[in-house]
């Protein structure tokens, strides 16, 4: 029993709230049906509560080339996967993209490459967002196709400080993957020994997360406070029970508006640039589409 109450101390010892890191993450590679190749970063923020927001500039750049590749500013807590894609030529060959972000204090690297070991394609990304487990495969999983979103009104908005605005997209999907929750426990043999439980080797070992359509406005780039209305889901990766996340044990999607439409109410406290990023997911793919707003 001593050592079953000890494994919790010495994991808690490992989770912060805040005073951690973020570190980027190079996810992978994407050949596209035209030819053109994606590199898609993502980024790991050690703590369970701080956020960051660095700007482009020294303390997050990517090189050789332009410093500015797309990347965020606004980092949430822990593991956000497949954030942001970005182009490099069909000749790139053994050449590396380097993304280099600094916090606390402390700078870190990630290094982009077209290694055939970094080959990501859709079954990677339903495998590693935790839709299906690692090496599972279905012909409706193989056919699935991403969410398909379309922000309404124009894509560049000017506010004044303080003023609410309203912001909608619509988004279809094809159903696949069905919708479920993400399951609570193992399904095992309750009445085995401990020792032996112990020894039971996880039956995904992958992230696990629940399946079915959901649209969700975040905050990409950012000068300042953003609230936005209603509360929407996290989009990194809350595995804590209760939380409003994919990937919180028992969640599920919510009931998607009968006429595509999903709705929000921004206001911004701060002036300056700012980008609010429409993410919508089938709990395997997903689509993006960024709004920039002037706030004066």
């Amino acid at each position: 029993m001593a050592i079953l109450l000890a494994l919790p101390l010495a994991h808690a010892q490992l989770s912060y709230s805040r005073g951690q890191n973020v570190y980027p993450a190079y996810e992978g590679w994407e050949k596209m049906p035209d030819g053109s190749i994606n590199m898609l970063f993502g980024y790991m923020n050690s703590n369970w509560e701080e956020e960051f927001d660095i700007p482009v500039g020294a303390e997050n750049s990517f090189s050789p080339g332009a410093a500015d590749q797309g990347q965020p500013t606004h980092f949430f807590p822990r593991r956000n996967r497949f954030v942001f894609r970005v182009p490099v030529p069909k000749d790139f060959g053994e050449k590396e993209l380097v993304w280099t972000l600094t916090s606390h204090g402390k700078t870190y690297k990630a290094y982009g490459t077209l290694a055939q070991d970094y080959f990501l394609d859709n079954m990677v990304f339903t495998s590693e967002t935790g839709a299906i487990g690692a090496g599972v495969s279905s012909p409706e999983i193989r056919a699935n196709k991403a969410p398909v979103l379309e922000a309404a009104g124009d894509r560049v908005r000017t506010v004044k400080v303080g003023e609410t605005i309203a912001l909608s997209a619509h988004v279809t999907d094809d159903g696949v993957p069905k919708a479920r929750a993400r399951g609570a426990f193992l399904d095992i043999n309750r009445n085995e020994p401990v020792k032996d439980l112990r020894l039971v080797p996880p039956r995904q070992v992958t992230v696990g997360s629940a399946t079915g359509l959901w649209v969700v406005l975040y905050v990409y780039r950012a000068a300042g406070h953003v609230t936005i209305s209603p509360d929407q889901p996290k989009t990194w990766e809350d595995t804590r029970a209760g939380a409003n996340s994919q990937w919180a044990p028992l969640w599920q999607a919510p009931a998607a508006p009968a006429d595509g439409k999903w709705s929000v109410e921004v206001r911004f406290d701060q002036p300056g640039e700012y980008i609010l990023r429409w993410h919508a997911s089938d709990g395997a793919l997903w689509a993006d589409e960024d709004i920039r707003v002037t706030v004066r």
